[in-house]
């Protein structure tokens, strides 16, 4: 019988095997111990490491199942965490590669940029507020190495958290004035609405999930550093794209962000 450490890196290594060959896996969860977070986040920290090794910078982390109604979903009280990586950002109105990302979907976002690292433990909102230099609008392209999207919590925690892009939009603004918690957001696929919803869908505040983050990373040994940026999570419900697709987004009192999609060849 396999050791966990062994099924942990067949898993990873299957995952990462996925984002080359552009082909989704079967669900992970049938291999590794049943709810066992502890081993997916294990998997994911070995991609992660591979990736390093192939010269990929990390840029920041991004947040996941900050709304209660998927946390319920998927049988967890808690969001998690994925790495950003450096080539995984892109800016305002440019045009995601066809198949640069596996099965995906978009959601808007609202992005932070750290000014300063956040080390304490037991961060709280205000150490977020003074590290944060900038809020900005953002769109994450997430994608699934797992096919049909047949998820539970360890399948996106070992496939780094659904990750596949994201794009910051603008103005860069700081806290000073905004409502993160009120903020009505809007977003549109060729011109049409296809999600809304607002701030207060992000564990009531994005601060609030960036206070979550910032102690789960330093409860790792893994700190936020400044020059992080903190993708802190949905506000509101994920859309599909294809080939072809243009999304924008509005957040109010915040900006907007836009991506296309290149068509397929």
């Amino acid at each position: 019988m396999n050791s966990v450490d062994e099924i942990v890196a067949a898993v990873a290594k299957d995952i990462f095997a996925a984002y080359s060959s552009h082909t989704p896996i079967a669900p992970v969860r049938t291999r590794l111990p049943a709810d066992d977070i502890d081993a997916a986040y294990r998997a994911q920290r070995l991609t992660v490491r591979q990736w390093e090794k192939q010269g990929r910078r990390i840029a920041g982390r991004k947040i996941g199942l900050t709304a209660k109604a998927v946390q319920k979903q998927l049988g967890v009280d808690q969001p998690d965490f994925g790495v950003l990586f450096a080539d995984m950002c892109l800016g305002d109105n440019e045009e995601v590669p066809h198949r640069a990302v596996l099965q995906p979907r978009v959601e808007a976002e609202v992005a932070l940029v750290l000014d300063r690292g956040i080390e304490q433990g037991d961060a709280t909102v205000a150490d977020v507020m003074r590290a944060v230099a900038y809020a900005v609008p953002a769109i994450e392209i997430v994608g699934s190495r797992i096919a049909n999207w047949d998820i539970r919590i360890v399948d996106t925690v070992a496939d780094n958290a659904s990750s596949g892009l994201f794009v910051l939009g603008g103005p860069a603004r700081r806290l000073d004035g905004l409502d993160l918690s009120g903020c009505e957001m809007l977003l549109t696929k060729n011109g049409e609405k296809a999600s809304t919803g607002k701030g207060a869908a992000c564990l009531g505040n994005p601060l609030n999930a960036a206070v979550w983050l910032a102690r789960k990373m330093a409860s790792l040994g893994m700190p936020l550093r400044a020059g992080d940026v903190i993708m802190t999570g949905a506000l509101g419900p994920m859309v599909p794209v294809a080939p072809g697709d243009k999304v924008a987004t509005t957040i109010g009192g915040i900006g907007s962000a836009s991506v296309s999609f290149a068509a397929s060849i």
